[in-house]
């Protein structure tokens, strides 16, 4: 039955909208709101890690450099949450086009510590010399024009407007998977030697990829900034990349319910096991060795196959 929902787009999709429309409902549109961006996030980072097999430690760097892309661009451009969602798109994506080109030439732990030396660099830069147009520590409170029912301050709108954003981006992995370019990139995370035999420049499309998951990334970033009104140091913090490995780990790498099913599962046990338990962390670490020693293919992996 599961395996039938997944080779099916409409049903996934289905099965996404459905699920968020009934919790949301059932809790909160705003607490379902930063589940769905989230796993926005989580959906961007998997297409390197699930279709390329490369871990990152540093893609925090790309929800923040959307995050203060948007938040930039509302402050000393125009209050429009459009160009705003646009500006964190084009600045995530552009860091991953320069950074691209030399992190892709690596694999293992160069990959990933690279990826986690950039986003030290971009987390100080913040800091430290932007202080002055990034507003530092205290970050930049915002405020976005309305548009008669397209009000950001709506948290109706919002909420529909991220589950929409959210099918979106299911929607084109999901073409990316079984397009020409997901199979050749999951030939490459297989065996990049032999495909680079056949003729076929890897290079250039794992970079295509990391662009792509860059972008994504920052379009999280940029919806964060729309929900919240504000920016700050947190959405670039190197020390929350923990978060979307766990939900990746958790849910399935390479599957989109997988990614979704792993965020919310996160997002879930941060949100609410932390009003009754202090040390909620803990949890964490008992889901990653469940995962390692019994459940490999995170829950949705496991699920598909019962």
């Amino acid at each position: 039955m599961l395996k039938k929902i997944e080779r099916s787009i409409p049903l996934t999709l289905l099965l996404i909208a459905a699920g968020f429309l009934a919790f949301g409902y059932l809790t909160s549109l705003l607490k379902m709101t930063d589940f769905m961006i989230f796993c926005i996030f989580v959906l961007g980072f998997d297409l390197i890690y699930g279709h390329m097999g490369q871990l990152s430690f540093g893609h925090m760097l790309y929800l923040g450099a959307g995050a203060y892309g948007a938040g930039l661009s509302a402050k000393y451009l125009s209050p429009d949450p459009f160009l705003a969602l646009a500006a964190g798109l084009l600045v995530a994506g552009l860091a991953g086009a320069v950074l691209g080109p030399l992190l892709v030439r690596t694999t293992g732990a160069c990959f990933a510590l690279l990826n986690l030396a950039f986003n030290q660099v971009g987390h100080f830069l913040i800091l430290v010399p932007l202080a002055p147009i990034t507003g530092g520590e205290d970050g930049l409170s915002l405020t976005f024009s309305s548009y008669g029912w397209v009000n950001f301050s709506n948290l109706t709108f919002i909420f529909y407007l991220v589950l929409a954003v959210l099918l979106g981006v299911a929607f084109l992995i999901l073409k990316f998977e079984s397009a020409p370019f997901g199979l050749l990139l999951k030939s490459i995370k297989e065996n990049e030697i032999r495909v680079r035999f056949l003729g076929y420049n890897t290079y250039f499309y794992k970079w295509i990829t990391f662009i792509f998951s860059a972008a994504l990334s920052g379009l999280a970033g940029a919806l964060t900034v729309l929900n919240y009104g504000y920016t700050n140091p947190s959405f670039i913090d190197p020390t929350r990349n923990v978060e979307v490995i766990f939900a990746a780990l958790m849910g399935g790498a390479g599957q989109v319910i997988g990614a979704v099913v792993g965020g919310t599962a996160f997002m879930t046990i941060s949100n609410y096991l932390a009003r009754y338990i202090l040390r909620w962390e803990m949890f964490l670490g008992v889901a990653l060795l469940l995962i390692a020693f019994r459940f490999r293919k995170g829950i949705w992996g496991y699920l598909r196959e019962v």
